[in-house]
């Protein structure tokens, strides 16, 4: 098992994800159509090069899953019972067909469970950060993680 018990994280704990993925035109499409999202920007390359991008625009909802996505394997594979939020969502670069994500994580706080002894909830920081170092997406993340069984 990849992830981390709740006992096992540090306030400050940082981890830079070994898992680095392209973005492909075929993602984009799956991920745009399986979520009904019609945006032009997104499917129509016309309409994308008349756009101040000039090209597709990689759908923004996919750049979000994708960064928890990377983070999961080190964090919270086998040891989740729930994620419990996404906070403070940005976007400040726009993401691009070919652009090669890497993801980071740093844990904010840790606490006790108060309703669940055998659980504690870790606040992650999540970055997604573009093949030119800039940051493409962030968010903090709550998860409701097993304690280790003693």
């Amino acid at each position: 098992m990849a992830g981390r018990w709740f006992d096992e994280w540090r306030v400050g704990d940082r981890i830079e994800h070994e898992i680095h993925r392209t973005v492909t035109e075929t993602d984009n499409l799956l991920f745009s159509t399986m979520t009904h999202n019609p945006q032009p920007l997104h499917l129509d390359l016309e309409a994308a090069k008349a756009s101040e991008f000039g090209q597709i625009l990689v759908n923004g909802t996919f750049t979000f899953a994708l960064m928890v996505g990377l983070s999961v394997g080190d964090t919270t594979l086998g040891t989740l019972v729930a994620n419990l939020g996404y906070d403070k969502l940005v976007m400040p670069k726009p993401v691009f067909i070919g652009d090669t994500m890497r993801a980071t994580s740093e844990v904010l706080a840790l606490r006790e469970s108060r309703s669940r002894p055998d659980a504690g909830i870790v606040a992650f920081t999540h970055q997604l950060i573009n093949q030119r170092g800039e940051v493409v997406c962030q968010c903090e993340r709550s998860a409701l993680l097993k304690r280790r069984a003693v």
